[in-house]
């Protein structure tokens, strides 16, 4: 009797230090793979934590891939050589953008620089209006003028922006097609092929971005695509996407923009169903890697997704608007090879600037010189340097201690202190970032199920739930590995968002969610897919919008309205503190049409063979919560079963290691999550 082959699920995310690894095969196991990301080639690292994790290759039936090229290739300015075409009269919207700028009162302040240089923006005669009415056709001769031209100056991508070319893009698929007919192995982005909003700035930004980063993503999904193939690998190609959920690779390359934020949001999807298992829909992410600690509040058991992102946006800069679909997520450079610094203010600081993989920190004894967040915990005891990576990397603390040191000296305080203040400013500049979605959003913190993941994550959540009052911490199965899991949790979705501005009273509410629904069917190819719709509101007169999901009901548009009506004074109660007694009126539509992944089971533990280590103890510095005192060390599989683990503990694994505090006891749940709650009546 033929025995029926045995077929894996892989999922690979790559990160700023570390590209993880999960492979789920049709038996329930799971293999997990940790290598160091390789920045000059990523798609190395990718075949490597492949190898390293013993996968068959001949097994795999479906590869899905987060990826930090988009967003690298955007920050790093690293992308084509990029033109832009437009309407004669807005060559100048990429730098005129928007007035509101973030630091307001900077004297000093500088817009950031467009991506396309103003030589390389080109206009041709052509107009539409806000109806869709033609006013000017378009003019094909100059139009072939500005190819000949885009020729000579050797440019690798275009963009092709018409105003309004939202409400009805004939024009602008008409450019593409002449361009792409004139400019052979030229990457054309229209416009509407990427966004279907209005916005002149904005949708000239997106498109301009994702023109900017095709030809870098196209060649390295193809080199990752030629890798696996060589490797043996023969499966369904996916790539995460921003907006949750996975597309193929040939989606991913016709809009690459929505991979701006690949990796993060497939933990912050995982921590939405990990709750949901749980039982709450509230739910506060916090991933911490090796470059940024990222955080998320969940609501109502679902991702917040925003349909404006801006990238590279700070206090002092207002970044780079993109109209597509976002998790969203807070980042900060808070990492654990963020590096300490000393300004010429003998102030410390603690990031943006990383170690990353090469050389990384300098415990690594790779030929790092600086002190990070990871050198700082192991001197602090908080790490074992024999079992960091489940012992695949010894972790050399001479060279973390002489790092210190020379890090002390410049601060004037002795290295125990230099090692508590890095320690401190970075857990500050966590809770903030934790404060920003939750406090500063009218939220309470400790009305939210704290799940913590990522290398780093679990190291200083404890130290984070007692400084928000938050009285539950949950760490799932392989945290050092969620955001990976994540991917194989979701389905393979397709995005659709169109403006479509008209009082919520009278609009056409049928005809627009079938043709928002419609269109997210079609990219993804499915026109059987299962669809979800949100609506952006507003009350009349107002500039800003909250989405607002589309209940499925039945009993007809009133009944629909009102139910709209009432989600919407909710959620404005929410952000804003106010609800008015004022018509509605919808900006926008937004539809998601899923095809679901198989399931993956929940609470599976590591497929390997390392041995279960003893319980042991070494002395740990708890600074505010106790200061340095023996602690016992436990691996976190001895936990299964047994009750509750009192802290003070630092509980360990593979590719994380977890910090109890005082007062905080420990416990693994039916699903294999460790528990941690507080314990004595704080």
């Amino acid at each position: 009797m033929a025995t029926t082959p045995v077929t894996a699920r892989v999922a690979v995310d790559i990160g700023g230090t570390f590209t993880d690894l999960v492979a789920v095969d049709s038996e329930g196991r799971v293999r997990r793979g940790k290598a160091h990301t390789t920045p000059d080639a990523l798609e190395r690292a990718v075949l490597e934590v492949l190898a390293q994790s013993g996968t068959p290759a001949e097994s795999i039936a479906t590869f899905v891939h987060g990826s930090t090229v988009v967003i690298n290739a955007v920050t790093e300015r690293r992308g084509a050589r990029a033109a832009l075409v437009t309407t004669r009269g807005f060559r100048d919207v990429l730098e005129i953008g928007r007035a509101n700028r973030p630091d307001l009162y900077n004297l000093r302040y500088r817009k950031p620089s467009a991506f396309v240089p103003r030589h390389l923006r080109h206009e041709v005669t052509e107009r539409v209006d806000y109806t869709g009415t033609v006013v000017e056709p378009l003019a094909d001769a100059e139009l072939l003028e500005v190819a000949r031209q885009l020729e000579e100056q050797q440019v690798e991508a275009v963009a092709v922006v018409f105003l309004h070319a939202w409400v009805r893009p004939d024009h602008e698929a008409a450019a593409a097609r002449l361009l792409r007919r004139a400019l052979p192995g030229v990457t054309v982005v229209a416009s509407h092929e990427v966004s279907q909003q209005w916005r002149e700035y904005e949708r000239t930004s997106t498109a301009v971005l994702s023109a900017y980063v095709q030809p870098v993503v196209a060649a390295y999904l193809a080199a990752l695509a030629k890798g696996l193939t060589d490797a043996g690998v023969d499966a369904r190609l996916y790539a995460m996407q921003s907006a949750g959920g996975v597309c193929s690779f040939d989606r991913a390359v016709r809009a690459p923009i929505t991979m701006l934020e690949s990796g993060p949001v497939a933990g912050v999807t995982a921590a939405a169903a990990l709750g949901r298992r749980l039982g709450t829909g509230q739910v506060l992410a916090f991933d911490v890697g090796g470059t940024t600690a990222k955080v998320s509040a969940v609501l109502d058991g679902v991702p917040p997704v925003h349909t404006l992102h801006h990238v590279d946006r700070s206090p002092t800069s207002a970044g780079y608007p993109v109209q597509v679909p976002v998790v969203d997520i807070v980042e900060i450079g808070t990492g654990g090879g963020s590096i300490a610094w000393v300004d010429d203010a003998a102030g410390l600081h603690v990031g943006p600037r990383s170690a990353g993989a090469v050389p990384g920190p300098a415990c690594y004894g790779q030929g790092g010189s600086e002190v990070t967040l990871t050198d700082a915990n192991l001197l602090a005891g908080r790490l074992d340097p024999e079992f960091f990576l489940g012992g695949q990397l010894a972790l050399d603390t001479g060279s973390a201690s002489a790092a210190l040191g020379r890090l002390a000296a410049r601060l004037g305080v002795e290295p125990a202190e230099a090692t508590r203040g890095v320690l401190r400013l970075a857990v500050a500049q966590m809770a903030n970032a934790l404060r920003l979605v939750t406090l500063r959003r009218g939220l309470d913190p400790r009305d939210f199920t704290f799940v913590a993941y990522g290398g780093n994550g679990p190291l200083h959540a404890a130290l984070l739930a007692r400084e928000l009052g938050i009285r539950r911490v949950v760490v799932p199965p392989g945290p050092g590995h969620f955001s990976a899991f994540g991917m194989l949790t979701g389905g393979v979705t397709a995005q659709s968002v169109q403006t479509f501005v008209a009082p919520l009273d009278n609009a056409d509410l049928a005809g627009l969610l079938d043709r928002v629904g419609s269109a997210a069917r079609e990219e993804l190819g499915e026109p059987d897919a299962a669809v979800r719709h949100w609506l952006e509101l507003r009350y009349r007169g107002q500039e800003h919008t909250l989405e607002v999901p589309v209940p499925a009901l039945t009993a007809g548009d009133d009944d629909l309205r009102r139910a709209l009506a009432d989600d919407f004074a909710r959620r404005s109660e929410r952000e804003y503190a106010f609800r008015l007694d004022a018509p509605l009126e919808i900006v926008a539509a937004r539809a998601e049409a899923v095809v679901p992944l198989d399931d993956t089971p929940w609470g599976i533990g590591d497929d390997d063979d390392v041995p279960l280590r003893p319980p042991r103890s070494r002395h740990v510095d708890f600074d505010q919560h106790g200061g340095v005192m023996s602690t016992p060390v436990v691996d976190r599989r001895s936990l299964a079963g047994e009750t509750p683990l009192q802290g003070p503990a630092v509980i360990e694994e593979q590719a994380s290691t977890t910090l109890v505090l005082p007062g905080q006891a420990a416990c693994v749940d039916a699903d294999g999550n460790l528990v941690l709650e507080e314990s004595d009546g704080r």
